[in-house]
């Protein structure tokens, strides 16, 4: 029911930016994260935008790289990834969480989940 997209092929130093949309409900009441998961390692979260206030959670190793931001009106959250890294190649998922608490450490609590969009980060 969430479809990402933005993914691709980028140097190290350069941008990317993921959209997650639905067009199934109302993305307003749900927080929205993103998950990543790289090749041969388990699935980590990576930002979380709450649905009550908009506060915003990252993990350490993309604090002040990455932006997580939602547009209600266009039921739509993105992911602005900037000084991307060779490490951050991954495939990146969206998931969504009625009234959740942006739980990073676990995608068991969020109700949907898209396919998620390979990001690559490569000479």
């Amino acid at each position: 029911q969430l479809v990402e997209s933005g993914g691709g092929l980028v140097q190290p130093g350069g941008s990317l930016r993921l959209s997650c949309v639905t067009s199934q409900y109302t993305l307003d009441y749900y927080a929205v994260a993103w998950f990543r998961q790289a090749p041969g390692k388990e699935r980590e979260g990576v930002s979380c935008i709450s649905a009550t206030d908009t506060s915003t959670y990252y993990t350490d190793s993309v604090k002040g790289r990455f932006t997580i931001s939602r547009d209600n009106a266009k039921n739509t959250a993105y992911l602005q990834m900037n000084s991307l890294k060779p490490e951050d190649t991954a495939v990146y998922y969206c998931e969504a969480d009625l009234w959740g608490s942006c739980n990073l450490r676990s995608e068991n609590e969020y109700d949907y989940w898209g396919q998620g969009t390979q990001v690559t980060i490569s000479f």
